[in-house]
């Protein structure tokens, strides 16, 4: 009793001591938001910084040949042959909307992992497909896109083997495909070398015109490049040249130079356009400058419709200037900054 009365006076000589114990919380509470509020963003640092980052410290074993930052990783698994691994997601509103055609989803799904193994110059076998959608999407709209699935798959020879299933509030489907590539054959973005000249494969720009859902993976040519023109560095082009370019000159060790009025344009697209739309999936190369007249000779014979066009060359280091173009590429945390 007289500890109660006790505790009841000092709370009534002390008539501030709560509100300054809630002070004190809420100002150690404020700092805590001010110094998280203060830290960067996706948006800040963009798509290929989160990579690294998310990636610094994991360790492979050694019969991880490649991991992140090529096309696909590269495993060891026999003498003559490597398995190459790949995934990629399809996402409603940033890769296609719900008025786009479902069979067309679905086949740029599965044609997207193949341009992959195209700048590898593989071969894809197997693919599992991880669906999330809400529970309000039709049955008939879902089972259109496998349609497209199926339909692409068995054009390339690929065996969709399972996969897993799960609800979300947008449409999302996720690719994960293995394939194979001869050991010795394998094309990395990261062995490119200072006077290597650039090619690309077919024209580039405007693919929000449909080239985006229709296109056609390059991958018998990559597998020809990999076997007769021996490229130093490959990679397709998926997020504009204004990206891809700078991606594969920053693996190689070095920079680079381009030609803007050699860059080939689809009808009715600008430089600009060509340089930095994405969604191409045309395959960008560089080669050792004394085999491009035999490779273009080659070339023009074994796909006489398709051009092979130089645009331009890798420098070292220091040397160079990208082209002054307003457009620079795809970048998908960047567009949801400007959302």
């Amino acid at each position: 009793m007289h500890w109660f009365i006790h505790s009841a006076l000092l709370r009534c000589a002390h008539p501030f001591r709560a509100a300054l114990g809630w002070l004190s919380r809420f100002a150690r509470l404020c700092i805590l938001h001010s110094s998280f509020f203060s830290m960067p963003t996706l948006a800040d640092i963009g798509e290929d910084n989160l990579i690294r980052k998310l990636m610094r410290g994991v360790k492979l074993d050694r019969d991880v040949i490649a991991g992140a930052g090529d096309d696909c990783a590269v495993v060891r698994s026999t003498k003559h042959e490597h398995t190459l691994l790949k995934t990629d997601a399809l996402v409603q509103d940033v890769h296609f909307t719900l008025e786009t055609p479902p069979r067309l989803i679905g086949r740029k799904a599965i044609a997207r992992v193949v341009s992959d193994f195209a700048a590898m110059g593989g071969t894809p076998r197997h693919a599992m497909i991880t669906l999330v959608a809400p529970p309000s999407m039709q049955v008939e709209f879902l089972t259109e896109i496998y349609r497209g699935m199926r339909a692409i798959s068995k054009d390339y020879g690929i065996n969709i083997v399972g996969g897993e299933t799960s609800r979300g509030l947008v449409l999302m489907l996720s690719i994960s495909m293995s394939g194979t590539v001869p050991s010795k054959r394998w094309m990395s973005r990261s062995e490119g070398k200072a006077g290597d000249v650039l090619l690309v494969t077919g024209r580039l720009g405007g693919s929000i015109s449909g080239k985006h859902l229709k296109f056609q993976p390059r991958l018998e040519e990559g597998r020809w490049l990999s076997e007769n023109a021996h490229p130093h560095a490959m990679m397709d082009i998926s997020d504009g040249l204004a990206k891809d370019l700078p991606r594969l000159a920053l693996a190689s060790g070095t920079h680079y130079q381009v030609n803007v009025a050699s860059l080939p344009c689809n009808p009715g697209c600008t430089f600009d356009q060509a340089w930095g739309d994405g969604e191409d999936f045309e395959l960008l190369l560089a080669v050792n400058p004394r085999s491009v007249r035999s490779l273009k000779a080659k070339w023009s014979v074994a796909f006489p419709k398709l051009p092979l066009t130089i645009i331009g060359k890798l420098v070292p280091p220091g040397e160079g200037r990208p082209p002054d173009f307003e457009s620079t590429g795809w970048d998908h945390f960047a567009l949801c900054a400007d959302a």
